[in-house]
């Protein structure tokens, strides 16, 4: 099998091409090498196998078209994108040039040249937008989303809220349309969160990576002041490992006949979800630390809750989480001690 990926040095991206490498595939990954952390992806990767690297940008077609035809991959992972919602609002432009036009080019590159790769790609939860519509029960540790107990399924109503919701909504909507129109073998992927080795996490992407390392760095006295947080504390996230999520993958392309053109949305589950304050009293009892934080104002387009309802993906490719949210925040601990 020849696997293809965009943004193949990020977090995710690095993990599936080693996932791949390791089983003796054929690999080809595209990347600018822009994110924090992608250049050492790049060099782990080297060390684990021979692939072909495109060090190109998404923004453009010809760089796009170029490697599509050369590959001729049979799955292609379209992951590059730009992945922060606050980003998205210092620079809307950029975000619509990386989300927008670079789905697109990858889209037209597929239909013209290789129609019969199967192309996935990672949308996000924002395509849902902010809730408006949906009562919020405030509890010591979280909120809880009233008439949602096993979480959100597909059948939300869609509201692209925010620059990012926008541009990772519009590609969501193109890889379900291509589909249909052009009976292009595409899978789309409602993430919540996802966490695990090789995320070089930021303020603004990645929570748990950024909030271990932030617990790490208390338990190794090297944060001289509290860490800050954005609102509560209380908002909601369901999260899943990386191993995971590559099950996922591979498992939704095995079962193509039944989840071509369909979309999923794909996280922890309702077992595997935590708030901010859950995941801080976790590092507490963990690391035997205090976790001291100052509050900031709540982040524009901040969803209070979100977990995915996995059901769908159960049904269609017999797929479910196997590594529990303590278990992963324990290998994130070790990860993240290596830095």
């Amino acid at each position: 099998m020849r696997y293809f990926i965009t943004g193949g040095c990020g977090f995710l991206g690095s993990n599936l091409a080693a996932n791949f490498l390791k089983k003796g595939e054929e690999v080809f990954i595209f990347d600018n090498l822009f994110r924090e952390g992608s250049a050492k992806n790049l060099e782990w990767l080297k060390s684990l196998g021979d692939f072909k690297f495109y060090h190109s940008d998404i923004r453009s077609y010809n760089d796009v078209e170029f490697a599509i035809r050369e590959a001729k991959p049979n799955v292609i992972f379209h992951l590059a994108g730009q992945v922060a919602m606050t980003r998205s609002l210092e620079n809307p432009r950029l975000d619509f040039e990386i989300n927008v036009i670079g789905g697109h080019n990858v889209l037209e590159a597929i239909r013209k040249f290789s129609p019969e790769t199967i192309i996935t790609y990672s949308s996000t939860n924002k395509v849902y937008g902010n809730f408006h519509d949906i009562h919020f029960i405030e509890t010591p540790t979280r909120y809880v989303a009233e008439g949602y107990e096993n979480g959100f399924d597909e059948s939300l109503k869609l509201s692209f809220e925010s620059p990012y919701g926008c541009s990772k909504g519009a590609i969501d909507q193109y890889m379900q349309d291509y589909a249909r129109m052009f009976g292009l073998r595409t899978i789309v992927f409602r993430h919540s969160s996802i966490f695990g080795g090789r995320q070089f996490s930021t303020y603004d992407q990645g929570w748990i990576g950024w909030f271990v390392k932030q617990a790490i760095d208390i338990k190794h006295k090297r944060l001289q002041k509290p860490f800050t947080i954005s609102g509560n504390g209380k908002q909601v996230r369901d999260v899943l490992f990386a191993s995971d999520l590559i099950s996922c993958y591979e498992k939704a392309i095995q079962h193509i006949d039944k989840t071509q053109g369909q979309v999923y949305n794909i996280g922890g589950g309702m077992e595997n979800s935590l708030s901010l304050l859950e995941l801080f009293a976790f590092l507490e009892k963990e690391l035997d630390i205090q976790m001291n934080y100052q509050q900031l104002p709540w982040r524009q387009s901040d969803q209070k809750v979100f977990v995915a309802n996995i059901n769908k993906a159960k049904q269609d490719f017999k797929w479910q989480p196997l590594v529990n949210k303590e278990e992963g925040i324990r290998h994130m601990i070790n990860w993240t001690e290596t830095l």
